[in-house]
């Protein structure tokens, strides 16, 4: 599956890379807090121009500038950091308590600068676009309570990590709709979307605690279960189904080609 594939490829490609840096001496909290500082200078490019065109566009009288590329290549940057402290804390056996605590913590961090960053660009607009303001705000809230509901379960029960809207789903999709210059229809999806794993897990907790067993893969149960394709976990046709509908949102959803063909139906 297409899935399975590049995950492999990733994991291949992230241990290569990891095992130099170990050979460099590099530690894994330097990697991390590296992420944080690099996720920061991205949310100061947002800031700029999150709604504006990249460099690269031939009309003179445009508001061009590359400031989305260059906090899309930055959080390239960050992610690999995010990946590699990890594969480096395994490969040189220096895991440890506060370096979990360490990443999960610049992590919330690490979303708060993109969305920020996000929300000042709409904040500073002439008038200020109210609308995108509070959808950045709630899209930052989904990501926090996505970790914050997951640390507190497994505070009173083994293990919380269903839903879809991981981490890595998430960076993804900042990734994409940046470098498709879709920065706002990816915070309309990023401020509903993951609120449903948010639920998720609430629910399961829930269900936990009250002593009952949820069916969490849906290979395993009924009909009803095997149809909702968003719990299907990774590395499966279902899920690599859901992740493509959910690309094709930030790549095509609102482009400035979309538009001229409404207008050309119009007229």
């Amino acid at each position: 599956m297409i899935g399975r594939a590049i995950g492999n490829g990733f994991i291949v490609a992230r241990d290569f890379v990891a095992r130099g840096l170990v050979k460099a001496g590099i530690s894994p909290n330097a990697l991390t807090l590296t992420g944080m500082v690099i996720t920061a200078v991205a949310g100061v490019c947002y800031a700029i121009g999150a709604g504006s065109r990249f460099g690269w566009t031939l009309d003179p009288y445009s508001d061009a500038n590359a400031y989305l590329l260059l906090a899309g290549g930055l959080l390239i940057l960050s992610s690999a950091c995010d990946m590699l402290d990890g594969a480096v804390a395994r490969i040189a056996n220096r895991k440890t308590p506060f370096g979990a605590f360490l990443d999960s913590t610049l992590d919330r961090y690490s979303d708060f600068a993109v969305y920020a960053g996000i929300a000042v660009y709409y904040a500073a607009r002439s008038p200020a676009n109210v609308t995108f303001i509070f959808l950045s705000m709630l899209a930052f809230f989904n990501a926090f309570m996505i970790s914050y509901t997951r640390a507190r379960a497994e505070d009173i029960i083994e293990s919380c990590t269903v839903g879809y809207w991981q981490r890595g789903e998430r960076s993804a999709a900042i990734l994409i709709g940046t470098f498709a210059y879709n920065v706002p229809v990816m915070v309309v999806q990023q401020a509903a979307l993951p609120l449903m794993t948010v639920l998720r897990r609430v629910f399961y907790t829930k269900a936990v605690i009250a002593g009952k067993t949820p069916i969490t893969d849906p290979r395993k149960g009924g009909l009803w279960l095997k149809i909702r394709l968003w719990r299907w976990p990774r590395m499966t046709l279902p899920y690599d189904f859901i992740t493509a509908v959910n690309i094709s949102w930030l790549i095509f959803a609102g482009i400035p080609a979309f538009d001229a063909l409404r207008h050309w139906f119009v007229r």
